[in-house]
């Protein structure tokens, strides 16, 4: 037995697999419960969809404001008075420069959207219902069994 500290006591390896025995006992149950699965997708797609919005809605359209406000010096006259030339220029230019224009823009925005897309799959991965439901129910097992488990579990 090894002890981590002077005031812990070793953890045996029983007492451990006992817990996550009955975790994934657990697991196994609730998910054929159709009402946690049902749940769970419901959780996926909202997940999804949040993500979605937040990498291709906000963030995008926050960068493509921000950026000329910071450089207008936070006036939006200054910003007016430098933009409207420029979209007087893409109107009267010809269909094919306007058709190039916004083709980057697009390639701009989703290279933007798919960057916030992988760095938001990363720091807020999905939280599933199973695994909150099988935390709940462990908590309630360890306190039926705290007699038959060590400190730390």
């Amino acid at each position: 037995m090894t002890t981590y500290s002077p005031h812990t006591k070793a953890v045996d390896a029983p007492e451990v697999a006992v817990y996550w025995a009955e975790r994934r006992r657990y697991l196994e149950r609730i998910r054929k419960v159709p009402e946690i699965r049902q749940r769970f997708w419901r959780e996926v797609a909202m997940y999804l969809l949040r993500r979605i919005l937040w990498s291709f809605g906000f963030f995008p359209i926050f960068i493509a404001f921000w950026i000329p406000f910071v450089l207008a010096s936070f006036n939006p006259v200054v910003m007016a008075s430098d933009l409207i030339p420029l979209l007087q220029e893409f109107t009267s230019s010809n269909p094919e420069v306007q058709a190039t224009t916004i083709s980057t823009l697009t390639i701009a925005w989703a290279s933007i959207g798919f960057i916030f897309l992988v760095f938001d799959f990363v720091l807020t991965p999905f939280r599933s219902p199973y695994e909150y439901e099988a935390d709940v129910y462990m908590r309630s097992w360890e306190q039926l069994n705290h007699d038959q488990l060590p400190d730390k579990v």
